[in-house]
């Protein structure tokens, strides 16, 4: 048995985990209290908005629609990441659910999911799900194809860890409300045991420091199987003439380009020159671009000549911001042409939003 939290304290909950939170006008007397209790609480249940591009979906959340008042939730989470709290107290969004789960729940007592829910708003045997749980709502369509962004996502685990945390709850406080109702489907796009195993990450840190599992990078292998003339004087980009691999599908769009922002990677390109005089210099660098401009260079790294062929391996690792590609530049400081018998690129990419 849990006493609600206070206003006050879910803001400063949220704000420790490391939420950003909105506070919508109104929202500390914005509840449905009138209609039935609200407390013991129990838990904290996720929802989908079912809404689109151009829906004021926070607005939505806070108000409610003609059938059915708001607040719809204690929160919106906007896919920027955003908790945008609109309600304080009883909201609608949980409805009729099976009581076997609210026990399962206050106990933390089940496995990797709650026992299969039989009941529903209206059913003979429904629980009130309003008077015991939290809700978020997160905006996404909930046509199982509509992309929950990791900054929403990270959001959605912080704030329900925050509400856990705040309450001494785990991890198995926190359910979807298709686990609640045998007529709901939300929130659909991630499992909720996996979900549950984030929170539960999160909370067996320090508040505030889990920042989510670093996504599974992106893999790209570029190069230049045949040489080619690289005369002195000027900054010359490498074309990549041949893909072997390229997930992030930048280079398609740019035969010099392999990183567009936002994102990070780490990686190489292994130089072979022919030509290069010994004690010559060829300088290599990765050069930031928008567009076709021409907007920041990065630091030279020197291949000096050898008495046969050179061969270099020029590290590639920066955070790109949005906007802007990365190319690599060579730079031909000898007296005479040389010949770039080969380039392979192959670098990690971490995509960002």
């Amino acid at each position: 048995m849990a006493t609600p939290l206070t206003a006050a304290r879910l803001v400063a909950a949220l704000k420790a985990e490391g939420c950003a939170v909105h506070e919508v006008g109104g929202w500390r007397t914005n509840n449905r209290n009138h209609k039935g209790p609200w407390g013991p609480v129990h838990g904290v249940m996720i929802h989908h908005t079912v809404t689109g591009p151009g829906t004021d979906v926070v607005g939505l959340i806070y108000r409610g629609h003609s059938a059915l008042p708001g607040p719809l939730a204690t929160g919106c989470i906007t896919k920027d990441g955003v908790v945008h709290l609109t309600g304080n107290g009883r909201a609608n969004h949980a409805g009729g659910g099976d009581g076997d789960v609210l026990n399962a729940v206050i106990g933390e007592s089940y496995g990797t999911y709650p026992p299969a829910t039989h009941e529903h708003d209206g059913s003979a045997g429904a629980v009130d799900g309003n008077a015991r749980f939290y809700g978020w709502e997160c905006e996404n369509k909930g046509d199982g194809k509509d992309p929950w962004p990791s900054v929403q996502y990270i959001a959605i685990v912080k704030a329900t860890a925050a509400i856990c945390r705040a309450h001494g709850w785990g991890a198995k406080s926190a359910i979807g409300h298709l686990e609640w109702s045998d007529w709901k489907v939300d929130p659909r796009g991630f499992d909720m045991a996996d979900f549950r195993r984030d929170v539960a990450d999160a909370l067996a840190l320090p508040v505030g420091l889990w920042e989510g599992e670093d996504p599974m990078p992106q893999y790209v292998n570029l190069g230049v199987p045949e040489g080619y003339r690289l005369a002195p004087g000027a900054w010359d980009s490498v074309e990549f003439t041949t893909e072997w691999a390229d997930e992030t599908g930048d280079h398609a769009t740019g035969g010099s380009v392999f990183a567009r922002g936002p994102a990070r990677f780490s990686g190489s390109v292994s130089l072979h020159i022919d030509g290069l005089p010994p004690g010559a210099v060829v300088q290599a660098r990765m050069s930031e671009y928008q567009g076709d401009q021409h907007r920041a260079d990065h630091p030279i790294h020197e291949i000096v000549g050898t008495g046969g062929g050179t061969f270099a391996v020029v590290p590639l690792t920066k955070r790109l911001p949005s906007g802007r590609s990365m190319r690599v530049r060579l730079l031909n400081q000898a007296a005479a042409p040389v010949t770039v018998a080969s380039a392979v690129l192959t670098v990690l990419v971490w995509k960002e939003t």
